[in-house]
């Protein structure tokens, strides 16, 4: 099958800016699972450095960069007046000598330009959001910061749309109540690469005291505050934040900065050490360093963090919502406390940080769990078998 995936932001992974890197790397590994299935597999996003390479051959797909916007790492809001373009671009690119039988749009504006390519064809649209701005906007209140036009061109976007795939339970409501009908909603959970998150390896350094580990984007409402107020409640602890600009830009930070000062505040500075941007090859040795990993993010569609922290045999306690409610067995595999409870949250850290044996049974139970449900290859036979079914609704009968 050709199949074209379309994401209107470039590849996050060189410079600021964009969609979040894990998710960017959730949509290439699923244009590799694809391609190592024998289909013919084209993975779109923008061009944003006049330098780049047009095109590039990875992991068995191709790669078009396509060149609308400016060349440059711009901001979402920035790349909302180039959707047209990007879509006429597909259209004029798609007329020649190869044309996809299905397309797969990845958040909203790579959603958008896909279903403008295709709107006078009859190919198939399959929509992946990955967040969706309505539910943000009620989770994060006032932090919410998308462009004003996200969420009503997201309800245009379900219009549109043959399927749409979310990533969680919780998503899967949101789109209903959005008026997508349940029908038109696939649920496939993301994928976890076992050869690089795992038990076994080395772990970052560490002190003597417990360690409680949070992976963020360091943006507002992904909870960071709440463990700096929860963390004397556990004792002697150490919290450890990963994530956010490179460590030595971390003093120009605003979030950085207020999570600091939040910390003297609660007297618990010496308690609290933000690292700044790792590596994703090098997340699993952070994992492993940990004694529990907190989720505690106000929104999270996907709990990526959750299955990778898991997937390392890292016992995880986070807010009961989105993919992390999906990923995370209470009782079996960490803990989930009600959203937003910092008393909970604060309670069940304490718990199990001195509970060596429940964390050691969380952890196998964990490794187990990721393994039999959240493997990418689990992850790209329900596309195909998605797509497949797709293609064959939209076929046209032919006449008797």
């Amino acid at each position: 099958m050709r199949v074209g995936l379309v994401s209107a932001h470039a590849d996050p992974s060189r410079r600021a800016g964009g969609l979040p890197v894990g998710t960017h790397q959730h949509i290439a590994r699923v244009a590799a699972e694809l391609a190592g299935r024998g289909h013919d597999v084209r993975l779109y996003e923008r061009r944003d450095a006049p330098e780049q390479a047009a095109t590039a051959t990875v992991d068995g797909y191709l790669v078009e960069r396509v060149p609308v916007g400016p060349a440059a790492a711009v901001p979402t809001a920035e790349l909302v007046g180039c959707v047209a373009d990007y879509g006429r671009w597909l259209t004029d690119r798609w007329t020649d000598d190869w044309a996809p039988e299905l397309v797969h749009g990845h958040y909203w504006l790579g959603g958008l330009a896909a279903a403008h390519a295709v709107r006078e064809t009859d190919i198939p649209i399959v929509q992946t959001f990955h967040s969706l701005g309505l539910e943000q906007l009620r989770r994060l209140g006032a932090r919410y910061s998308a462009p004003p036009e996200r969420i009503p061109l997201e309800r245009a976007l379900i219009r549109a749309v043959d399927i749409a795939v979310a990533q969680s339970n919780d998503e899967v409501d949101e789109l209903a109540r959005m008026g997508l009908q349940r029908a038109s909603v696939a649920l496939v959970s993301p994928g976890v690469d076992a050869e690089l998150f795992h038990p076994d390896g080395e772990a970052a350094p560490r002190e003597e005291r417990p360690r409680i580990l949070s992976v963020t984007t360091l943006d507002p409402g992904h909870g960071q505050e709440d463990l700096i107020r929860v963390i004397r409640m556990v004792g002697d602890a150490e919290l450890v934040i990963v994530g956010g600009p490179p460590g030595e830009r971390l003093a120009e930070h605003a979030e950085a900065r207020q999570l600091r000062e939040l910390a003297e505040r609660n007297g618990v500075a010496d308690q609290v050490t933000l690292v700044g941007a790792v590596p994703h090859e090098q997340l699993a040795t952070w994992y492993r360093s940990a004694d529990v990993v907190a989720c505690t993010s106000g929104y999270a569609s996907a709990g990526r963090v959750s299955l990778e922290a898991m997937a390392c045999g890292v016992p995880v306690v986070g807010y009961a919502m989105g993919g992390i409610a999906d990923a995370v067995v209470d009782e079996v595999t960490g803990r989930l406390v009600p959203p937003g409870d910092v008393r909970a949250l604060g309670v069940m850290l304490r718990r199990l940080m001195t509970d060596n044996a429940g964390r050691f049974a969380y952890g196998h139970a964990a490794v187990d769990r990721v393994r039999c449900s959240y493997t990418w290859e689990r992850t790209g036979a329900a596309l195909e078998r998605l797509y497949e079914r797709v293609v064959r609704c939209r076929a046209p009968v032919e006449a008797a």
